[in-house]
């Protein structure tokens, strides 16, 4: 990677850390639906001029759009509505260990020892962050949280039997499906969006252009222009900065304090994340 493709690299954690940040304050406007809602109908508005009709795939690309989008952030951010950012942003984390275990599971890809280590140690580190006293009592929020990342690793696995539609594309065609979706779903779950529209302020609104702009299309967009041009096993380790990103804009924008016992199973997890995505591919198991 020459300096550009570095500094790219970089700034997807960054973009993707400080929208988990954005989010945690726009939902104290917006109800989780809406919010979701509204960001990927702003990046559907975007991104859809420019994109070609999936034929043939267009069924496959709404069932992950239901799971991948809809109930994956449905999830998550509900779940973070009741968790500071940055304990939600270390939970997350878990998508890492889901995803090799789905992999596993479906396409029965080999696991190493490192990565089976990796994923025990990630485990280990959100059974501390669910055992502080800070989280108990909002155990709920973190089953949600978690179960969102375990439905991401179920959409990533979906995503891989595509076969003509793929990142720009993929990224505009999920947002008009989710989007009427997730805001359909906040009109029947949710209450009080008319008043939440009539009186947000510009951290919501900025939030949500945030979210449809910079953190989808943006974010999204280099992220699978860095996939295209480099092996994944280049790419992904820069992500390793999100949780990072997210536990300090969290700290900075938001005022929130890790408590040592969240600190140090952040640590863990990030740890057990770092033995998957970095050395993982060493001493495989058949």
């Amino acid at each position: 990677m020459g300096p550009l493709h570095i500094f790219m690299a970089i700034s997807v954690p960054i973009i993707w850390g400080l929208g988990f940040t954005f989010s945690k304050a726009a939902l104290g406007e917006f109800p989780p639906l809406l919010l979701m809602g509204l960001r990927f109908t702003l990046t559907a508005l975007i991104l859809i001029w420019f994109v070609s009709f999936p034929k043939g795939e267009i069924w496959r690309i709404t069932q992950i759009a239901v799971i991948g989008s809809v109930l994956q952030y449905g999830l998550t951010f509900t779940g973070l509505k009741y968790l500071d950012a940055s304990t939600a942003v270390l939970l997350v984390q878990l998508e890492v260990p889901f995803g090799v275990i789905m992999a596993w599971a479906v396409y029965r890809e080999d696991v190493s020892l490192i990565k089976l280590a990796g994923i025990v140690i990630a485990f280990v580190g959100v059974i501390m962050i669910a055992g502080s006293p800070k989280v108990q009592g909002q155990w709920l929020a973190v089953a949600m949280v978690v179960s969102g990342a375990f439905v991401w690793a179920i959409a990533q696995v979906m995503v891989k039997t595509l076969k003509h539609t793929e990142g720009f594309a993929l990224v505009a065609w999920l947002a008009v499906i989710a989007g009427p979706m997730m805001l359909g779903a906040s009109a029947i779950i949710e209450t009080g969006q008319i008043n939440a529209l009539a009186s947000a302020t510009w951290i919501g609104w900025g939030t949500i252009i945030y979210l449809g702009v910079i953190m989808t299309a943006v974010g999204y967009g280099i992220f699978y222009r860095l996939l295209k041009l480099f092996p994944i096993s280049m790419v992904m380790p820069y992500l390793l900065l999100l949780p990072v990103i997210g536990v300090a804009a969290s700290i900075i924008l938001l005022g929130e304090k890790l408590t040592p016992l969240v600190a140090s199973g952040g640590m863990v997890v990030i740890f057990g994340v770092i033995l998957i995505q970095l050395f993982g591919n060493r001493t495989r198991l058949n």
